[in-house]
């Protein structure tokens, strides 16, 4: 990877949608061989996929939690257990293995908080590998980043 390709990747990441001919224009290459290292980026992992970014306050989610679980073992099979329930249940935007007092930690979008409790106690506290669940309601987000600085 050169200075061209981490050029391409971060005019993508704020403008994924961009025309391969402003994107080589703004690399300071031409279309082909713009397009040969966007297809070889995409082909090598680099580039996972193309999204649209929704807000999710338009779609009436209004709270994000953080929760942090801990499991009742802790093994392979619960472990596998336990994400594999947490990967069934779209309110869980991500689930990360912790170290500490707890397990894991799960980001969590709900409507409202009534939504939440709803959730809590028919979808994720039904998972038979949790022991425990400590939930934080985020009361404000100051900001949130979407892309990874490239050129550091």
């Amino acid at each position: 990877m050169d200075n061209k390709d981490l050029q391409i990747l971060e005019a993508l990441q704020s403008h994924g949608r961009i025309a391969i001919s402003e994107l080589a224009e703004q690399v300071n290459l031409s279309d082909t061989p713009c397009l040969r290292r966007v297809k070889k980026l995409e082909a090598s992992g680099m580039i996972k996929g193309y999204r649209a970014s929704i807000d999710a306050n338009a779609l009436g989610y209004s709270v994000l939690i953080y929760a942090q679980v801990r499991l009742t073992e802790n093994s392979f099979d619960k472990a596998e257990e336990f994400e594999q329930a947490m990967r069934s249940l779209p309110q869980i935007l991500e689930c990360s293995v912790v170290t500490g007092s707890y397990d894991y930690l799960l980001k969590i979008i709900a409507k409202d908080l009534g939504h939440y409790e709803h959730f809590l106690k028919t979808s994720l506290g039904k998972v038979a590998a949790i022991d425990s669940i400590e939930s934080t309601v985020v009361l404000k987000q100051t900001f949130s980043r979407e892309t990874i600085p490239i050129f550091d």
